[in-house]
């Protein structure tokens, strides 16, 4: 069988015998030090040095005039969502094949999510599936773009870049642009994925309004939890980090409020992990690079009913995790349960969002694409190793 192939390719790559993660979080820095002049100094919550340093080093890896920390990806994409000014009298047009926490975080503002389909090679946001959508059901009223059957505001537009697979963001912005909707990268999974643009590779989260990135356990780099929002936008940038602190009103004493706001300000002794991991991401997305280009070039040679999800053209994906395709539904549901078995762990793609009970009331556009990947994709061990 083809699978043992495969399980043995993995553990050759590992180097071992043992149970293999899908993702685990590296700490081979200075985690232990910074953490220990965090608690030494006391400023182990909301405030604290490493918390502006974690800012400061995010946003300039990532090439954004400024980043405001958070709790998590999900209070990141909340918190943008809100200060945009997206409620419920809107909705928010995204992907079905994503992460739970992408809807959700539309839904806590009361907004409701809107579907449509995705890109085979991205397994993203189709640009193409968007511009079909809003010919179709939108029109534009006093600068704003009305969905023709519901009535609400059309406020955001929200692709995700999976599995750090960047979508195809610059056709997608342009239509955002046409029809006055605010983008919104959810970059949670793309931290060092790029798009060429103008004969220069920009960081994925640079071409919305804003951007939102993780840190959770499983991610790249990770500090237990954590997230970001990127944004070029000085006055966004300054109204996020207001929101993220409870709106408090600066004063030496007195606690003043001006707006209801969010506990979301990330925890200095978070950030100071958070800090010592991005010493090491270019070293880690080196090897995980290296990684990819290993399992690219074993499925290439091998003559297996499976197909490696590559770089698309004019991107620079991270292969935060990297994943295959299957030709068929059975085969994917044959392997997944073989390879958990025999100590390797691998797992399938995202549910559609629009098929779980809490969201299938949404509207959505033909979803073909985006049925055809959730039947066939899984992801393989991709922690960095070495």
């Amino acid at each position: 069988m083809y699978y043992d192939s495969i399980l043995n390719f993995i553990k050759t790559i590992y180097k071992t015998n043992d149970y293999i993660p899908l993702h685990e979080p590296k700490f081979q820095g200075n985690e232990k030090k910074y953490l220990n002049e965090c608690i030494d100094s006391g400023f182990v919550s909301s405030v604290g040095k490493f918390v502006d340093r974690f800012e400061l080093d995010i946003a300039n890896f990532c090439g954004a005039k400024y980043a405001v920390a958070t709790t998590n990806g999900t209070s990141a994409l909340h918190l943008s969502l809100h200060a945009l000014g997206v409620d419920e009298n809107c909705e928010v047009i995204t992907q079905p094949l994503s992460f739970i926490a992408t809807s959700n975080a539309i839904a806590y503002t009361g907004a409701k999510p809107v579907y449509i389909d995705v890109d085979i090679d991205s397994m993203g946001m189709s640009p193409f599936a968007l511009e079909n959508f809003l010919n179709t059901n939108a029109q534009m009223k006093d600068g704003y773009t009305i969905n023709k059957k519901t009535k609400k505001v059309i406020k955001a537009c929200v692709p995700m870049h999976t599995f750090g697979h960047p979508v195809r963001i610059l056709e997608i912005k342009e239509l955002c642009q046409k029809w006055n909707i605010h983008l919104i990268e959810d970059a949670a999974e793309s931290l060092g994925s790029y798009v060429l643009y103008n004969n220069d590779f920009i960081h994925t989260g640079n071409f919305g309004v804003c951007g939102i990135l993780s840190f959770n356990g499983n991610k790249t780099i990770t500090c237990g939890g954590g997230g970001a929002i990127l944004t070029n936008d000085e006055n966004l940038a300054k109204k996020l980090k207001h929101l993220s602190t409870t709106a408090k009103l600066p004063h030496i004493y007195k606690y003043k409020h001006d707006s209801i706001a969010y506990n979301y300000r990330l925890p200095n002794i978070n950030a100071a992990l958070a800090v010592a991991q991005i010493e090491q991401l270019e070293k880690f997305l080196s090897i995980k690079m290296e990684l990819s280009k290993s399992y690219e070039n074993f499925f290439e040679q091998n003559d297996f009913p499976i197909k490696f999800i590559k770089a698309r053209s004019g991107t620079k994906p991270n292969f935060w995790l990297n994943a295959i395709m299957f030709e068929n539904t059975k085969d994917k549901d044959l392997f997944l349960e073989y390879s958990n078995k025999n100590g390797i762990m691998t797992r399938p793609i995202w549910v559609l969002s629009n098929e779980l009970k809490i969201y299938k009331d949404c509207q959505c556009g033909d979803l073909t694409n985006a049925k055809f990947l959730s039947e066939r994709i899984v992801n393989i061990p991709s922690s960095v190793n070495q």
